[in-house]
């Protein structure tokens, strides 16, 4: 199927209630055709669990799934396989085929669909090229940097024209620098091939540059939703307030880029490197939504 036929029927429509132990999710989400949709949330929000429903491998207490107004998965029975959807889910980890190249592993997807061995490979590495790996394709998962995986995975996921791309977080384990290329990669890749796109993300800066839209999850509903720039921009919970606040300032504000973060006595120690390369170590309130790549910004105060 090409990303054009893909786009046509890629509507994604869902109403979506999982109630497990003694945590329930229940949102509603639409995704026209073409859309990328960001969701943001503290922690344990819902928002893997909401991609696990799209996906297929979450099962529904109630509700359902549409893709192209056909229902995929209902809480009454209907539960169309995974990889019958057309639905690919794209994580932290690239999860490459380690016995194959990255050439067979971005053509595996393809054969699977019925394209031919010769055909499949000479795509695979025109994708390589798109995704700034040329002369990488014989080179095996172990051989390439973690941000090299994942351009592999992206490539794998696009070539078979998904009819919904859903990324877990996907930048969150790599380098600030690795994630910015990664995050530009993914903005021209999804406007290109015009893919219906939901993006599970803790970064403001991932929303504000990859989405057509925002909502935010927290204590597993809908607190907030709109375009990313109106969301941040009049924060309507003190979480969204706290993620709006590590977008970068344009007022003279100090800034400082998250290399690693962790839980102590007194909150939240992050270690941030500011724009001058100086790292510096700052204490913030305990359940700050700061994890490495974060940007720190301090505004000084309106006159």
């Amino acid at each position: 199927m090409s990303a054009d036929a893909a786009g046509r029927d890629a509507v994604l429509d869902a109403r979506i209630r999982v109630d497990r132990g003694g945590f329930a999710l229940d949102a509603q989400l639409r995704v026209a055709a073409g859309e990328t949709l960001a969701v943001m949330g503290p922690s344990g929000a819902g928002k893997s669990t909401l991609l696990g429903a799209i996906a297929g491998f979450t099962p529904l207490t109630a509700g359902t799934v549409q893709l192209g107004g056909r229902t995929v998965q209902d809480a009454a029975g209907v539960d169309v396989p995974p990889r019958e959807r057309g639905v690919i889910l794209l994580g932290q980890r690239a999860r490459l085929f380690p016995h194959l190249s990255a050439r067979d592993n971005i053509a595996f997807g393809m054969r699977a669909h019925g394209v031919r061995r010769a055909d499949a490979g000479m795509r695979a590495d025109a994708w390589l090229e798109r995704v700034g790996l040329p002369g990488f394709g014989a080179r095996r998962p172990a051989r390439l940097s973690g941000g090299q995986q994942q351009r592999v995975a992206l490539a794998r996921a696009l070539a078979v024209s998904p009819r919904v791309l859903l990324l877990d977080e996907p930048l969150t384990s790599l380098d600030p620098a690795t994630a910015d290329g990664i995050r530009s990669l993914l903005r021209d890749e999804l406007a290109a091939t015009g893919t219906t796109a939901v993006l599970a993300t803790h970064d403001a800066a991932d929303a504000r540059a990859l989405a057509d839209r925002l909502i935010v999850l927290e204590h597993g509903g809908v607190t907030a939703e709109g375009a990313p720039d109106a969301v941040l921009g009049e924060p309507a919970t003190p979480f969204i307030a706290a993620v709006a606040s590590t977008l970068p300032g344009t007022d003279g504000s100090w800034q400082a880029r998250v290399e690693s973060a962790e839980t102590s006595a007194d909150g939240i120690r992050a270690h941030a490197r500011t724009a001058d390369g100086d790292l510096v170590e700052l204490i913030l309130p305990a359940g700050s939504p700061v994890t490495s790549g974060s940007t720190i910004s301090i505004r000084p105060p309106a006159s």
